[in-house]
Protein backbone atom coordinates (compact mmCIF):
# COMPACT_ATOMS: atom_id res chain seq x y z
CA UNK A 1 0.00 0.00 0.00
CA UNK A 2 1.20 3.49 -1.01
CA UNK A 3 2.60 5.33 2.32
CA UNK A 4 1.08 9.09 2.76
CA UNK A 5 3.01 12.21 4.21
CA UNK A 6 1.29 15.37 4.45
CA UNK A 7 3.86 18.23 4.48
CA UNK A 8 3.73 21.87 5.67
CA UNK A 9 2.57 21.38 9.42
CA UNK A 10 2.82 24.97 11.30
CA UNK A 11 -0.22 25.04 13.22
CA UNK A 12 -1.00 22.60 16.65
CA UNK A 13 -4.61 22.52 14.65
CA UNK A 14 -2.90 20.36 11.52
CA UNK A 15 -1.75 18.38 14.22
CA UNK A 16 -4.85 17.56 15.52
CA UNK A 17 -6.46 17.07 12.11
CA UNK A 18 -3.26 14.51 11.46
CA UNK A 19 -3.89 13.00 14.48
CA UNK A 20 -7.44 11.64 13.86
CA UNK A 21 -6.73 11.07 10.39
CA UNK A 22 -3.51 9.43 11.12
CA UNK A 23 -1.26 9.72 7.66
CA UNK A 24 1.91 7.86 7.69
CA UNK A 25 3.76 11.40 7.83
CA UNK A 26 3.94 14.79 8.74
CA UNK A 27 6.33 17.20 7.18
CA UNK A 28 7.78 19.95 8.99
CA UNK A 29 9.81 22.40 6.43
CA UNK A 30 13.04 23.98 7.64
CA UNK A 31 14.26 26.17 5.07
CA UNK A 32 12.85 29.13 3.23
CA UNK A 33 9.26 28.51 2.62
CA UNK A 34 5.95 30.29 3.64
CA UNK A 35 5.33 26.94 5.89
CA UNK A 36 8.69 26.97 7.52
CA UNK A 37 8.55 26.30 11.33
CA UNK A 38 10.94 27.28 13.77
CA UNK A 39 13.28 24.34 15.60
CA UNK A 40 10.38 26.06 19.14
CA UNK A 41 7.68 25.12 17.11
CA UNK A 42 8.40 22.02 15.84
CA UNK A 43 9.33 20.88 18.92
CA UNK A 44 5.92 21.59 20.53
CA UNK A 45 4.10 20.09 17.41
CA UNK A 46 5.92 17.10 17.37
CA UNK A 47 5.37 16.40 21.07
CA UNK A 48 1.44 16.58 20.04
CA UNK A 49 1.66 14.20 17.52
CA UNK A 50 0.44 10.82 17.70
CA UNK A 51 3.38 8.64 17.88
CA UNK A 52 2.53 6.57 14.87
CA UNK A 53 2.73 9.30 12.65
CA UNK A 54 6.18 9.50 11.85
CA UNK A 55 8.06 13.00 11.49
CA UNK A 56 9.98 14.40 8.60
CA UNK A 57 12.47 16.88 8.40
CA UNK A 58 12.42 19.15 5.11
CA UNK A 59 15.90 21.16 4.31
CA UNK A 60 17.47 22.78 1.22
CA UNK A 61 21.18 23.89 1.06
CA UNK A 62 21.02 24.48 5.28
CA UNK A 63 24.28 23.14 6.95
CA UNK A 64 25.30 20.04 7.71
CA UNK A 65 25.16 21.03 11.22
CA UNK A 66 22.00 22.61 11.44
CA UNK A 67 20.47 19.19 10.22
CA UNK A 68 22.50 17.19 12.21
CA UNK A 69 21.10 19.16 15.27
CA UNK A 70 17.52 19.50 14.39
CA UNK A 71 17.11 15.80 13.23
CA UNK A 72 18.42 14.75 16.57
CA UNK A 73 16.48 17.53 18.69
CA UNK A 74 13.09 16.33 17.37
CA UNK A 75 14.34 12.71 16.56
CA UNK A 76 12.92 12.70 13.02
CA UNK A 77 12.17 9.76 11.17
CA UNK A 78 13.18 11.06 7.33
CA UNK A 79 15.26 13.91 6.74
CA UNK A 80 13.99 15.21 3.50
CA UNK A 81 16.58 17.50 1.32
CA UNK A 82 15.75 19.86 -1.67
CA UNK A 83 19.07 21.21 -2.47
CA UNK A 84 22.17 20.89 -3.66
CA UNK A 85 23.60 18.42 -1.02
CA UNK A 86 25.89 15.92 -2.48
CA UNK A 87 26.78 12.79 -1.29
CA UNK A 88 29.42 13.44 1.06
CA UNK A 89 26.68 15.87 2.93
CA UNK A 90 24.17 12.74 2.60
CA UNK A 91 27.06 10.40 4.28
CA UNK A 92 27.17 12.95 7.00
CA UNK A 93 23.87 12.41 8.00
CA UNK A 94 24.09 8.37 8.66
CA UNK A 95 22.37 6.97 10.31
CA UNK A 96 19.23 8.93 9.54
CA UNK A 97 17.07 8.17 6.73
CA UNK A 98 17.64 10.47 3.72
CA UNK A 99 14.90 10.88 0.92
CA UNK A 100 16.45 13.46 -1.79
CA UNK A 101 15.05 14.83 -4.14
CA UNK A 102 14.92 15.24 -8.18
CA UNK A 103 13.33 18.15 -9.60
CA UNK A 104 11.53 17.39 -12.86
CA UNK A 105 10.15 20.29 -14.99
CA UNK A 106 7.68 20.17 -18.22
CA UNK A 107 10.55 20.02 -20.52
CA UNK A 108 12.15 16.99 -18.97
CA UNK A 109 12.19 14.03 -21.39
CA UNK A 110 12.40 10.16 -20.00
CA UNK A 111 16.22 10.30 -20.16
CA UNK A 112 16.66 13.13 -18.84
CA UNK A 113 14.54 12.09 -15.90
CA UNK A 114 16.37 8.59 -15.49
CA UNK A 115 19.80 10.23 -15.63
CA UNK A 116 18.96 12.30 -12.35
CA UNK A 117 17.23 9.68 -10.48
CA UNK A 118 19.88 7.00 -11.13
CA UNK A 119 23.04 9.52 -10.06
CA UNK A 120 20.39 10.17 -6.25
CA UNK A 121 19.84 6.49 -6.81
CA UNK A 122 23.62 5.78 -6.07
CA UNK A 123 23.44 7.84 -2.87
CA UNK A 124 23.23 6.41 0.26
CA UNK A 125 19.26 7.23 0.31
CA UNK A 126 15.98 5.59 1.31
CA UNK A 127 14.26 7.10 -1.15
CA UNK A 128 13.91 9.14 -4.25
CA UNK A 129 11.56 11.99 -3.86
CA UNK A 130 10.38 13.59 -7.39
CA UNK A 131 9.01 16.40 -7.40
CA UNK A 132 7.85 19.21 -9.85
CA UNK A 133 10.01 22.46 -11.01
CA UNK A 134 8.13 25.72 -12.17
CA UNK A 135 10.23 28.44 -13.06
CA UNK A 136 13.56 27.10 -11.94
CA UNK A 137 11.37 26.81 -8.04
CA UNK A 138 11.08 23.69 -6.43
CA UNK A 139 9.09 21.83 -3.98
CA UNK A 140 6.02 23.87 -2.75
CA UNK A 141 5.25 24.49 -6.74
CA UNK A 142 1.46 22.98 -6.38
CA UNK A 143 1.97 22.35 -10.19
CA UNK A 144 2.40 18.51 -11.37
CA UNK A 145 4.72 17.29 -14.26
CA UNK A 146 3.78 14.44 -16.24
CA UNK A 147 3.91 11.60 -14.17
CA UNK A 148 4.19 9.71 -17.71
CA UNK A 149 8.03 9.83 -17.83
CA UNK A 150 8.21 7.38 -14.44
CA UNK A 151 6.30 5.01 -15.41
CA UNK A 152 7.87 1.73 -15.65
CA UNK A 153 10.83 3.31 -14.26
CA UNK A 154 13.41 0.83 -12.32
CA UNK A 155 15.29 2.58 -9.87
CA UNK A 156 16.64 0.30 -6.99
CA UNK A 157 15.54 2.79 -4.29
CA UNK A 158 12.15 3.99 -3.08
CA UNK A 159 10.55 6.30 -4.94
CA UNK A 160 7.96 9.03 -3.36
CA UNK A 161 6.04 11.63 -5.65
CA UNK A 162 5.08 14.61 -4.60
CA UNK A 163 4.02 17.94 -6.72
CA UNK A 164 0.58 19.03 -7.54
CA UNK A 165 -1.33 16.08 -5.81
CA UNK A 166 -4.87 16.30 -4.36
CA UNK A 167 -7.85 14.31 -4.07
CA UNK A 168 -9.00 15.00 -7.78
CA UNK A 169 -5.31 13.22 -9.37
CA UNK A 170 -4.29 11.36 -7.06
CA UNK A 171 -5.67 7.78 -8.56
CA UNK A 172 -4.18 8.43 -11.78
CA UNK A 173 -1.07 9.60 -10.09
CA UNK A 174 -1.56 6.09 -8.08
CA UNK A 175 -2.47 4.41 -11.14
CA UNK A 176 0.97 5.74 -13.49
CA UNK A 177 3.98 5.52 -11.11
CA UNK A 178 2.99 3.20 -8.46
CA UNK A 179 5.01 5.06 -5.44
CA UNK A 180 5.77 3.90 -2.43
CA UNK A 181 4.68 7.43 -0.93
CA UNK A 182 2.87 10.49 -1.80
CA UNK A 183 3.70 13.65 -0.48
CA UNK A 184 0.94 16.40 -0.16
CA UNK A 185 1.14 19.88 0.91
CA UNK A 186 -0.93 22.72 -0.65
CA UNK A 187 -3.43 20.42 -2.33
CA UNK A 188 -4.91 19.47 0.97
CA UNK A 189 -4.87 23.26 2.19
CA UNK A 190 -8.10 25.89 1.69
CA UNK A 191 -7.09 29.27 1.62
CA UNK A 192 -3.38 28.16 2.97
CA UNK A 193 -4.90 26.50 5.36
CA UNK A 194 -5.05 22.79 5.58
CA UNK A 195 -8.17 21.27 5.42
CA UNK A 196 -9.53 18.29 7.16
CA UNK A 197 -11.88 17.53 4.62
CA UNK A 198 -9.33 17.40 2.20
CA UNK A 199 -6.54 15.52 3.96
CA UNK A 200 -9.37 12.95 5.00
CA UNK A 201 -10.68 12.14 1.26
CA UNK A 202 -7.01 12.09 -0.22
CA UNK A 203 -6.31 9.35 2.72
CA UNK A 204 -8.89 7.57 1.70
CA UNK A 205 -8.64 7.08 -1.73
CA UNK A 206 -4.92 6.61 -1.30
CA UNK A 207 -5.82 3.62 0.97
CA UNK A 208 -8.15 1.97 -0.98
CA UNK A 209 -6.83 2.25 -4.15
Amino acid sequence: MTLVKICGIRRIEDVEILNKLLPDYAGFVFCKSKRQVTLKLAEELIKNLDKKIRPVGIFQNNSLEEVKNTAEMLKLDVIQLHGREDESYIKSLYPFKIWKSVSVDGKDILDNVKHKIDKISNYNVEAVLVDSSVGGKTGGTGINFNWNVLKNLNINKKLVLAGGLNQDNINTALECVKPYAVDVSSGVEENGIKSFEKIDEFIKKVRNF
